[in-house]
């Protein structure tokens, strides 16, 4: 199983300026962000404090990835980066050292 390291960031101009939507809203993508974490696709999760901005690390393929950060989509940006494991970056080197 793939893994991928996500860093996101809200579309700012989709967060509303009253404070009381903003906590709904927020409400609402938290309760994304559980269902997504216990359908095992998430794996972890966090925001930076104050910024609007966090990451999180997901496992799965390529299309699982697409599936899930689409349901985000416009309200996030991602930017998605492939994780390698300790046993991929040793394959790796024993390729290298011949």
């Amino acid at each position: 199983m793939a893994k991928y390291h996500l860093y996101w960031r809200l579309n700012e101009s989709r967060v509303p300026a009253d404070a009381k939507e903003r906590g709904g809203s927020w409400g609402i993508f938290m309760a994304m962000i559980k269902k997504d974490m216990e359908s095992g696709v998430l794996k972890d999760w966090g925001a930076f404090t104050s910024e609007g901005e966090g990451y999180c690390i997901v496992e799965g393929t390529n299309v699982e990835i697409m599936k899930m950060t689409e349901k985000y989509v416009p309200y996030v940006f991602f930017e998605i980066k492939p994780v390698s494991s300790v046993a991929e970056v040793n394959e790796l080197i024993a390729q290298l050292t011949g």
